[in-house]
């Protein structure tokens, strides 16, 4: 096995809570972005783009369909012989096995896939973050400033700090101490998420960890405060550009809004930093005479007769004849119907929405909506069919129960 420079971790495991239905039968990396993208492509093709060809994907919650997705790798020039992309769930050890209990847990779980490559570093990323960013010039940050760890930071609307890791520097961008989402942050450097460690260093402070019952086995929360009492070197890289954590319904919406934009900060059309996915082969996408596309992405597959208005149209997906889709985004195979409305609203992959639906409709005052996730954005979930003349009001999460308290209700017409 050829020696690595640096081999790296994603972490793709996590359940996406704050996604609601989009990840109850995948997990959150998985989730479609962006017309034609899935979540985990931005790193990557961020890895690939930074000449780093060995990768781990750490999955855990509803893996099957992300393993399905990344495949061999070779839709991302990761089909190495020496090297590539490998699927890293759980596993039994011995006659014990455990689910990973932490970002830091699921490192430790895995130490035997880095040490077979005799790597020097680690790069430890997330899987549910919209950015592209050359890790190789981290790493060259990382080796000048002779850190044991480097944390890729962003600058963030103070009054969103306390959401984030915090991380305070001096004036070389010496980290100087973490806070993990605290009341009242001292700075607006928000974590990305994006670690460097020299990797025989990182190996020790997870023994340590691993060995301590009160540990949440979390980096965040315990390996790097633990190397900043013990007085390591680590250093803050900051990062210029397009970040986007699409943890919840909300940013997720804006994300995809983002890519409207007449100069959109994330260039996707960008020939030197390539954003590469997996795609199914589909023939161009039609439009009809009487359709209206205006400010939209539309893949490839879709049919349009209806009127699109700043969305985000994924592949296979119908819109059918005087249908009316506005500032939202619609997921692969989805079919609007006739005369159907969809404001602001994510239609989940293979929703049908029937003739004459208005979907994001004004609320009914004898209804209880729960949009604790979803605030104004509604949303309709994997392979649901909404019957013809359904007023869903904003914010309304579409399933079977909520479609049978609706209609209890009365809202059947709009």
């Amino acid at each position: 096995m050829r020696k690595k420079q640096i081999v790296a971790m994603l972490l793709a495991g996590g359940q996406g809570s704050r996604l609601g239905i989009l990840t109850s039968n995948m997990a959150k990396p998985a989730v479609p972005f962006g017309a034609k993208y899935r979540i985990i492509d931005f790193p990557l093709s961020n890895c690939v783009n930074s000449q780093i060809d060995t990768v781990g994907v750490l999955t855990q919650y509803q893996p099957l369909e992300l393993n399905t997705y990344i495949g061999n790798g070779q839709h991302w020039d990761l089909d190495r012989i020496d090297g590539g992309v490998f699927v890293l769930p759980p596993y039994v050890k011995g006659k014990c096995g455990q689910w990973y209990s932490g970002t830091a847990n699921a490192i430790y779980q895995n130490q035997m896939f880095v040490d077979q490559y005799s790597a020097e570093y680690v790069l430890i990323l997330s899987g549910d973050h919209i950015y592209k960013m050359d890790y190789a010039a981290m790493l060259r940050f990382h080796i000048e400033k002779g850190a044991t760890a480097t944390i890729a930071v962003f600058e963030i609307p103070i009054a969103e700090a306390s959401r984030f890791g915090i991380i305070n520097i001096d004036d070389d961008k010496r980290i100087v101490s973490f806070d993990e989402k605290p009341k009242c942050p001292r700075s607006n450097l928000a974590s990305m998420g994006v670690y460097i460690f020299n990797w025989q260093n990182l190996k020790a402070y997870m023994q340590a960890d691993e060995e301590n019952a009160a540990s949440q086995n979390d980096f965040g929360q315990d390996i790097i405060p633990g190397m900043l009492q013990n007085g390591e070197v680590l250093y803050a890289y900051p990062f210029h550009g397009y970040w986007k954590d699409v943890g919840t319904i909300g940013s997720l919406w804006e994300a995809n809004m983002d890519l409207l934009e007449d100069s959109p900060l994330l260039d996707l059309y960008d020939p030197f930093w390539r954003i590469y996915s997996r795609n199914p082969i589909l023939p161009p996408h039609y439009v009809s005479a009487e359709a209206s596309i205006n400010c939209s992405l539309v893949a490839e597959g879709c049919e349009v007769y209806g009127r699109i208005s700043h969305s985000v149209i994924f592949a296979g997906s119908y819109i059918s004849h005087g249908a009316v889709v506005e500032d939202s985004i619609v997921m692969p195979g989805a079919h609007i119907g006739e005369n159907a409305h969809v404001y602001k609203s994510i239609i989940d992959e293979r929703a049908i929405i029937g003739q004459g639906v208005v979907v994001g409709a004004k609320p009914q005052k004898n209804l209880t909506i729960d949009n604790s996730l979803t605030g104004d954005i509604t949303l309709v979930g994997y392979d649901m069919h909404i019957p013809d003349g359904t007023a869903l009001p904003r914010g309304m999460v579409a399933t079977k129960e909520t479609l049978g308290y609706l209609y209890k209700k009365g809202g059947t017409t709009p």
